[in-house]
């Protein structure tokens, strides 16, 4: 199958690994940039959000499918034009996108279709924040009713910071912000295949949104990730999938924006219940690097079932019992101003370990550059290209064992192999207390 990859991330780099680990016969085009990723594909240099530019290489080069990683594409109408070419194509369209483009949007098909989530306001003015918090006390949450790379939401106990949060989302035109209560209990995140009918859940993963041990620090992307979750009870998945993925997909089949491609099921387990704390409308960053490690069937199969309603004939994904533990490497800064162009060395020696191996995020490979005066190296050396830093999450180190024990000091290990100059990353990803669920979920 030939298939065309759209976005150059650590997402996207995990994806191509594991359709090239998991089939045979996968010809992969990249999108130019990201130097792991260029290794397993054909680069080429396009406009992820130009529609067009994306629907003209895919039917110049005869592709039999295209996957959109990134959620801003999709937001463009990436999915829209390819499959109005009669492309298959996996992620959902335009419309069906605003189930991550907007948070009140996501909201509205929450209620309709019974899904069970946190109560919330969607506000348009300062003085309709000031009621909402009022209302709903602290710790506050507010997010962003856009796109916001998953840093728009603040989760504070500090109401001036909410307030000038959610100022903030209000400058923008036409902004909005959803206020709503918090969720007490542990997050899971659950991914779920849609062809626009049926779904196939995969393994669930937890993420660390915080930057700092201790879950403490800004929101960020996400610095780390692992599967399994050994203190999750048995039913959950099956519970989210018929309470809140299926409902789901059924009520935007109803409204005539079928869903296809991945919905992310962010959850909480609280004390009331399973929540859904937001949907995603793609794999989420940086769980996919550890979920589809543990992956031990063709993924192609599944996005292609998936793009072409045939998810229901597609053999249910096979998953190896190991364990899989990622950690986030970040630039000085992050998720601020960030300092990038940073010598990076040692992924080679990371590699070298057992069960290891090194995403690349956001990277950039700087060219060796020939002696001006043509004079060669004195030693016959030829000079070496230079990775650098060129991101706010730059490498994805992912180690793999039978425990997740065995998995996260693998990753760790790497990671202490591994130097650029600011690099900032969380020493506590793959923990947790050991009355975790104390209170939370029942079946």
């Amino acid at each position: 199958m030939k298939v065309l990859l759209v976005g150059n991330g650590g997402r996207e780099h995990a994806l191509a690994r594991a359709m090239v680990r998991t089939s045979d016969d996968v010809e992969l085009l990249v999108q130019a940039g990201n130097p792991g990723l260029d290794e397993l594909g054909v680069p080429h240099r396009f406009n992820p959000l130009d529609p067009v530019a994306v629907c003209a290489l895919a039917a110049d080069e005869a592709v039999d499918l295209v996957v959109v990683g990134p959620e801003a594409p999709l937001v463009a109408g990436v999915a829209d034009a390819v499959t109005d070419a009669g492309i298959p194509c996996f992620g959902p369209t335009q419309a069906a996108a605003q189930l991550e483009a907007s948070k009140s949007f996501a909201k509205d098909v929450m209620e309709a279709a019974a899904v069970a989530t946190a109560r919330a306001f969607t506000c348009t003015t300062l003085e309709q924040v000031d009621a909402a918090l009022d209302e709903l006390g602290a710790p506050h949450v507010v997010k962003d009713d856009a796109l916001a790379a998953g840093k728009g939401v603040v989760v504070t106990e500090d109401r001036q910071a909410a307030r000038d949060h959610a100022a903030a989302c209000l400058a923008r035109p036409d902004g909005a912000v959803v206020i709503e209560d918090y969720l007490d209990g542990p997050e899971v995140s659950l991914f779920c295949l849609s062809d626009g009918a049926n779904v196939v859940p995969l393994v669930p993963a937890q993420d660390f949104k915080r930057l700092l041990d201790a879950n403490e620090g800004p929101n960020t992307g996400g610095m780390g990730a692992y599967t399994p979750l050994p203190w999750l009870p048995e039913g959950v998945v099956e519970h989210v999938v018929d309470t809140v993925a299926l409902p789901t997909v059924a009520e935007m089949a109803r409204r005539g924006t079928p869903f296809v491609g991945l919905l992310y099921c962010g959850l909480a387990l609280t004390s009331r219940g399973v929540r859904v704390v937001e949907f995603n409308a793609r794999f989420g960053d940086p769980e996919t690097q550890a979920v589809l490690e543990r992956l031990d069937s063709p993924l192609v199969d599944l996005l292609y079932g998936a793009a072409t309603g045939t998810l229901d004939e597609v053999p249910a994904p096979r998953w190896s019992a190991d364990a899989a533990v990622c950690v986030v490497m970040a630039s000085a800064g992050y998720p601020g101003t960030l300092r990038t162009g940073e010598t990076i060395t040692g992924i080679e020696d990371a590699e070298a370990l057992e069960g290891v191996h090194v995403i690349h995020a956001g990277t950039t490979l700087i060219p060796a550059q020939p002696d001006p005066k043509g004079a060669g190296n004195c030693c016959g050396v030829e000079p070496e290209d230079t990775l650098v830093n060129s991101g706010g999450r730059v490498l994805n180190v992912v180690g793999r064992g039978s425990t997740v024990e065995v998995a996260r000091e693998a990753a760790y290990a790497a990671v202490a192999r591994i130097r650029f100059s600011g690099e900032q990353h969380r020493s506590d990803i793959a923990t947790w207390p050991g009355d975790i669920l104390a209170d939370h979920w029942r079946p």
